[in-house]
């Protein structure tokens, strides 16, 4: 599945975060593999709103809903906030 490019807003916090090479990976692994283990993909409560997460990196994590079978980044947090 195809992960849209984010908004600027996205990009920004991306590099005031430091995460660009990250992400990036992040990105790669789950458009080749959906359920690869290191993304931890998982749904979110409440189930029935078909909201996402994948993992960034141990503290971060993009949040994402899908789209005419693309995935669209809705935001990017922080895991432990």
């Amino acid at each position: 599945m195809r992960i849209k490019d984010l908004n600027d807003k996205l990009n920004e916090f991306i590099k005031t975060h430091h995460l660009e090479k990250k992400y990036e990976k992040a990105k790669t692994f789950f458009e080749n593999d959906f359920n690869h283990p290191s993304l931890n993909v998982e749904i979110l409560e409440p189930k029935h709103l078909k909201i996402y997460s994948f993992r960034i990196d141990i503290k971060y994590r993009a949040i994402f809903i899908i789209v005419n079978d693309e995935v669209e980044v809705i935001t990017i947090t922080n895991h432990y906030q």
